[in-house]
Parts: structure tokens; sequence; C-alpha cells
């Protein structure tokens, strides 16, 4: 006697050697006894064998037509055998019987199973709703396989293409797009970006890399809901001071502006003057939520992502011929030993005289120019004594706090500028022209603005932790390699800037950090000692955390980008000016860095030579998809000795791990320089941006 039992959702049959009342013992064609429970037993027979019924079984399964069998099974509960007869005749074999239950077992659509070889047949809802699925499931199916066809011939579907930045970056592994790229990519033994490229899903290197971008941080656009700018509710006394600006040409967000007063009187004031939009905006709002969400500005070449909408900048960013809104520091100062006496903060309108343009005045506002102020007004400088003081200052400001640091901030690598022809109208379609320039670093305008916004970021740390007041801080422990600069909630000093705290406060229109301590600021000037009480973020608040969390995040990102798309231009400055050799220094591990470009890559031939040494390289090839630049050493430039002097100026550098993952930390604007000279994980190794991720295009702040 045999039988056919059911074990797991499985059917087997097998001789039945002994039976009781809970359970019997089946011996398999393998000779393996297993123990059954009798209410798995579900047929009994004689003959066939067990191998040959169930063959035999799911042969006649496959023919049995449901429909027919759902349209004529009892609408009460019934077992397979009944049905069995129902649909083949009254003496069915144990195959025809075996058969039956098969074709039910795997027919849940239309018959629900009870368990002990017993079902119920579905309603008729059901059923149709189930056929629908199955036939939607087919068609997937046969969509997939001609998909996978069509990338596996070079071509790419409408729908796959639309869905490029999803299927590679943040894939649905059950969507048919995906699953068609992956049994491509199986067929043809491709990488999926290499697949998807060959097919002509990727048009343009450029705008892979943007809308990449746009894709995982700004996925409802950039653009902005309709929003105004409120006015400032208060009014502030206006400032009798005639202040000017130092920024870039394109910079529209200005947020700084410096004033001197007393020159020749021995008692010298200097007027440090932030734009105020946190007068106006308050926490909360819908312009507060807008710039909580965006936190920065994004910059690039030819263009930018404001934090702000513009009509919003434009209501309260420092520009000429206006009285602005501004947080100003006053600093007093012996004008002959530059020893500082006070601070005070005010909240004022403050007239702005100039927007001076570094761009136009480099080549004017030299060293040499700024000597006195006898020689900076034969030069013919806009506002001439001020700017040979505060050069005067600058430099005093830097040497103090280099005795701090304990070494001098390193300037020697210069910055790079790209300019793109034609300029873009927006943003660049990634096809322009692009010419990159030179700055040189510390030039004595971006020491000017530098070192007067880190006195008042470090000043304005240190009051409103004596008010009480908490506010958002960077700090580093030392300058021991590796060790990074941080974020927190209280003051502690930031060894490579050489400042007792740090409180990013001078750049509110483009930094979500500045304007929240701008607020914890206005604070502060307005209620002194009592301002914890009144600051909009409260001692040990999670909201401050919760800030630090997110800028982080988005900071590094953006600064990511940043430095993924000027590495981008960088390598598209190789292939239309057909650069095929460049002067370069070697780092380490066979990275190189060009003098010439901001360009960093491995050429080989360069692993055994000593960091320092300078070589001449040949670019073999560049992958504006990958942002891959390959090179190989032609030989070298200096005796074995020359090399030393560079290699201690690339001694804190390590090559970031790819070009599409970059690590900036900086400051903003020309204050970046000298926060990129205290932090070596600030200048990136590989297509290395000198500006910081939150400066203009050339140098803001």
């Amino acid at each position: 006697m045999y039988a056919l039992f059911e074990e797991s959702g499985k059917f087997q049959a097998g001789r039945l050697m002994s039976e009781g009342d809970a359970s019997a013992q089946v011996e398999l064609d393998s000779g393996k006894r297993v123990k059954v429970k009798a209410a798995n037993l579900l047929l009994r027979f004689a003959a066939p064998a067990p191998a040959e019924l169930l063959g035999e079984a799911h042969r006649l399964a496959a023919d049995i037509d449901l429909d027919l069998a759902w349209t004529f099974a009892p609408e009460a509960e019934f077992g397979f055998a009944d049905l069995a007869r129902d649909y083949y005749s009254d003496k069915a074999t144990p195959a025809q019987l075996a058969a039956a239950l098969l074709r039910l077992f795997d027919a849940p659509h239309y018959f629900r199973r009870l368990g002990r070889g017993q079902f119920r047949k579905a309603p008729e809802e059901t059923v149709k709703a189930a056929l629908a699925g199955i036939e939607k499931k087919k068609a997937i199916a046969a969509q997939i396989e001609a998909w996978a066809g069509e990338l596996a011939c070079d071509q790419c579907p409408a729908p796959v293409r639309e869905q490029l930045y999803r299927i590679l970056f943040r894939p649905d592994k059950n969507a048919p797009e995906y699953k068609a790229v992956v049994e491509a990519a199986r067929r043809t033994q491709r990488a999926p970006l290499e697949l998807l490229k060959r097919a002509g899903a990727i048009d343009s290197p450029y705008q892979f890399h943007w809308k990449r971008f746009l894709f995982d941080h700004f996925p409802k656009g950039t653009g902005f809901a309709p929003v105004s700018a409120p006015p400032v509710a208060d009014a502030h006394p206006l400032a009798g001071v005639q202040a000017f600006s130092i920024d870039d040409s394109s910079t529209t967000e200005i947020d700084d502006a410096l004033s001197v007063q007393g020159l020749g009187s021995g008692t010298v004031t200097l007027g440090i003057h932030i734009a105020a939009p946190g007068l106006a905006i308050v926490p909360d709002s819908p312009l507060d939520r807008i710039a909580r969400e965006r936190l920065s500005t994004v910059y690039m070449p030819g263009g930018k992502i404001t934090m702000l909408p513009d009509a919003v900048v434009q209501a309260y960013t420092l520009v000429e011929g206006r009285d602005c809104p501004a947080v100003s520091l006053y600093v007093t100062l012996d004008e002959a030993t530059l020893e500082r006496r006070g601070f005070e903060t005010r909240l004022e309108r403050v007239g702005i005289a100039a927007n001076l343009r570094h761009d136009q005045l480099d080549a004017q506002v030299t060293e040499a120019t700024l000597a006195d102020a006898a020689t900076a007004r034969s030069a013919e400088l806009p506002f001439p004594d001020e700017l040979a003081f505060l050069w005067r200052l600058a430099r005093s400001l830097k040497a103090g706090r280099e005795v701090v640091r304990g070494k001098p901030e390193n300037f020697n690598r210069p910055d790079y500028s790209f300019k793109l022809e034609p300029p873009a109208a927006d943003l660049p379609a990634g096809d322009e022209t692009v010419v990159i320039g030179q700055r040189r670093r510390g030039s004595p305008l971006d020491l000017i603005v530098a070192e007067a916004m880190i006195l008042a970021n470090s000043h304005w740390g240190g009051w409103v932790a004596e008010c009480g007041v908490p506010a958002i801080y960077r700090s580093q422990a030392s300058m021991a390699p590796g060790v990074k600069v941080r974020m927190g909630v209280k003051p502690a000093p930031h060894a490579g800037m050489g400042v007792p705290q740090y409180a990013w406060s001078t750049s509110p229109l483009r930094r979500y950090v500045d304007l929240v301590n701008q607020w914890q600021i206005i604070a502060a000037a307005r209620h002194g000692r009592t301002a914890a009480l009144a600051a909009p973020f409260k001692p040990k608040d999670a909201a401050l955390f919760a800030v630090i969390s997110s800028f982080d995040a988005a900071y590094s990102a953006y600064a990511d980008f940043q430095g993924g798309i000027e590495r981008y231009w960088t390598l598209r400055h190789l292939q239309q000016q057909g650069i095929d050799e460049l002067d370069a220094a070697v780092m380490k591990d066979g990275w190189v860095r060009a003098e010439t470009l901001p360009l960093v890559c491995r050429a080989t031939g360069t692993e055994a030579l000593p960091r320092g040494t300078r070589v001449r390289i040949r670019i073999t090839g560049c992958d504006l998809l990958t942002l891959d630049a390959f090179a190989q050493l032609l030989r070298r430039l200096d005796a074995p000795d020359d090399a030393d002097g560079l290699a201690e100026e690339l001694d804190d550098e390590t090559p970031a791990a790819g070009p599409l993952h970059l690590a900036i930390d900086v400051a903003d604007g020309a204050e970046a320089l000298v926060e990129a000279a205290a932090d070596p994980a600030a200048d990136p190794a590989v297509g290395a941006p000198a500006q910081a991720p939150g400066a203009a295009p050339a140098a803001g702040h």
C-alpha cells in the first residue's frame, strides 16, 4: 500500500510501512523513512508506484480547466476527491485524484485551502481580481523582458530613462524599470552605469551630476513658494559711519561691511557690520522654514541655489547707496599699538557707501600700495586711509592668532576661479567654455575681510556665552592630524584658528547656522545678562542640536557637489584646451597634485617617488561621468633633495577615496582661506575647490 501526503506545502508519496491513530511511517523511494501525521495522509493507493503516480498527476493537473472546475465546485466545503469525481468520473483513478489535489492546491485565487485536503471556492469578485492581477504580472514580466532586450541592444526605453536616478541611487527593487536594468546587466555582463551610458540614457555628463544632486537634495525643484520679505519691525538708529563691503563682482548676498572711525586721533573704532535678516525673519515663520530646509546656499561655477529667495536677499543685503539694517560690532583700538580696548554690539541702520569688488581691485590693492596711508592715497585706492589701517590691523590679528596656533598659516597654493563663456542666464548647460583663473591665497583684501570676520565670530561667540545665551560653535581640540573641526552648542577653543571660541555669525543670508546665531546675538544685544529668557533658543534646547545635525549633513553634501562640479569643469578644461601634459607634485600612494590647475589624480609610475617630488605627467584620459582623470609619469623635474620643502607643505594631506566623495570643512568666503589653512582636511585632495562651499564663486564671505 502506498500513501500520498503533504509536508510543509510539498506533496510526497511512498510505501506505507505502518499506521497508527496519530501517525504513520512512510518509506520514500530514496529509502528514507519519515514519520507523517495522520492528518497529513491525503490518499492511499495500491498502484501505480509513487513516482509514477506523481508524474502522471502533474501531467493531468496541467490540463484541468480551473474555470470549469470552479463553476461546478459546490458552494460548501469540499474535498479534492469530490472534485476529481465530478470532473473526471465517479471512478476517478488515484492519479486523477492526485491531479485534482495538486491543481486545487496551486490555485488559491480560485479555491481557498482549509487543510486536510479540504477546499472552498473563492467568491467570484475575488477570482476576477486575482485573474486580473495575474494578467498584470504577466504583462509586466513581458515588459521587463522587452526593456531588458532593448537595453542589451544599446537602446534605452523612455520609462527607464525617466527613472534613471532612482534606478541608480535609490532603487525600488520591485519596480519593472529596475528589474529590466538588472536583467540586461546580467545578460551583457556590464555594470548598470556602463549599460545605461551605452544605451544612451545619459545624454550629458554635466546634467547627470546636476540632476542627481537635485534628485537627492531638491526633489521638488529649486524654486521657492511665494513669500515676501517682512520689514524690520523696530526703528533702529542710523549709524554715523560710511561703510564699505569687499566681495566678488558676482556676489549678490552681501553679508558684511566695514567702517573705520577716528584715524589720526590715537583711538580708532573698527565697525564690522553684518546684514540683519534676523531683525525681520522670526523662527518658525515661512521664511525660516525655507531657510531651515535648505540650510545653506549652494555654489557652483556659473550658478548657485540660494538659501533664501532673491527678493528676500535683496531686501536685507548690504547694497551701496542704502541705509541697511545691521548687527554691528564696534571694536575700539589703540591706533599705534592696535591693542583692543573695548567691544560694543549695536542693532542699527548702516549707510553703505560702496560695494568694492576685489576682482576689480586685487591688482591695484597690493601689499606695496597698502604700505601706509600716503602710498594708498597716491595709488588712488578707494578708502585709502581705511584700507591701509585695515591691512595693518589684519596682519596684527593674524600674527596674534599664529602665536596661539604655534605655527604660521600656510597660503602657498593659489585659489582657482571658474568662469563660463558664454555666461549662463540661469544655470549652466554643461557645454560652455570654461576659463580657470588663479588668485594668490591671502591677498590683502582677502585677509582684511577674513580677519575682521574671525574677530567678530570669535568675540560674539564668547559674548553670548557670557550673557547665558547658547549658540552654535565650531571647535577643534588640537591641530594633530585627524582632529577635525566639529560643531557644538558650547564655546570651545578652535586650535587651528587660534581663537578661544568661534561661532559662525557673519553670513546670515547664506548659512542657516549664522542666522540662528544672529537671533541669539540680537537677544543678547537687547537684553544683556537676562537674554537667556528672551532668546529664541534656550540652553540645552534640542532644536539647536537638530540644526547642527541637519546643517552638517547638508553642508557636507553641498560641498561634495561643488567639489564634484568643479572637478567636472577642470576635466572639461583639459579637453577643451587640448592639455595632455601637466607639471605636478607627488602626494602619496601614486596621487599627484597639478601645479596650475585644481586637479588631483593618480599617475602611474609615481608610487615609489618621495612626497613633494615635482614631476611631469601625461593625461591619458578623462571620464566626465565618473570624474576620473587618468595619468602616467613622463619624467621627474627636480633633484631628489629638492622635494623636501614641498613635502612639508603636503604632510597633512591625504587624498580622498574618490572624486565623488570629497570632504570640505571650511569657513565662508575669505574666512575660508584661514580655516582651510587651520584644518588640513578643509582642502580636499581630489578635485579640490580652493574656495569655500558656502562662498561666492570667487570669494564671498
